[in-house]
């Protein structure tokens, strides 16, 4: 697989752990559903409201399917976050950050009203393997 960061001064750099866009060629799309914070094991939300605690659970998942897919995080090129208070983004962001250490993925991040379970955050991810 070949990938490619994008990269221009003619948008808005990111302000972030993200890439502007990714170009991928030659490439198997993986796209995982958006995952919550819930313990594979138990099916019980985890964290107790905190939302970094939150955070790690579901890249923790992502990265379970994504392996299940035959790759890892590292394969991910797009990701969304969904959370339910903006005023997060910064925990969020921290956490998130050390999940991709270099090329990070495209992202979106958007407020919505709720989440299931009573979470606070939800990822989902696009991969492509070779």
């Amino acid at each position: 697989m070949i990938r490619e960061i994008v990269s221009t001064s003619s948008a808005p750099r990111a302000i972030g752990p993200y890439s502007q866009a990714v170009i991928v060629q030659g490439a198997c799309s993986i796209y995982c559903s958006g995952q919550i914070p819930l313990d594979p094991e138990t099916g019980e939300l985890v964290g107790d409201g905190d939302v970094g605690k939150e955070t790690h659970r579901v890249m923790q998942n992502l990265a379970g399917v994504l392996k299940a897919a035959g790759v890892s995080l590292d394969a991910v090129v797009k990701t969304t976050i969904y959370l339910t208070d903006l005023a997060n983004f910064a925990a969020v962001n921290a956490v998130y950050a050390t999940y991709f250490s270099s090329a990070a993925p495209a992202r979106a991040t958007v407020q919505v009203a709720a989440l299931p379970r009573g979470a606070h955050v939800e990822i989902d991810a696009v991969a492509v393997a070779a």
